[in-house]
């Protein structure tokens, strides 16, 4: 009889799939749904809807101060001059008209 020192065809299937398996968890941690990339990816998101938040934020608040500003309450003559203008295209008798 020989003495082999080649390894068992089990112990070769066995880490194939341990190797296999490892490989896979791998992959899916790096580059899976919730891996490592694709949390990058939802940070970078999140920090990009913060800053449509923020601006939207700010531009509600510019269009309450021009509601409140045009409101009943307090009326803001130069405004409602300057949505006059604006809107109905309205032209003193005394301004000239450069386009």
């Amino acid at each position: 009889m020989s003495n082999s020192t080649r390894p068992s065809l089990g112990a070769m299937a066995y880490f194939l799939a341990a190797f296999t398996l490892g490989s896979y968890f791998t992959f899916a941690a790096v580059q899976g749904d919730y891996g490592v990339f694709r949390q990058v990816e939802i940070a970078a998101e999140k920090e990009e809807l913060r800053a449509e938040r923020d601006a939207l934020a700010a531009e509600l608040a510019e269009m309450q101060n021009r509601t409140k500003r045009l409101s009943d309450e307090f009326l803001d003559v130069d405004l409602l001059d300057e949505q006059a203008r604006e809107v109905l295209g309205y032209v003193r008798a005394d301004e000239i008209v450069i386009q």
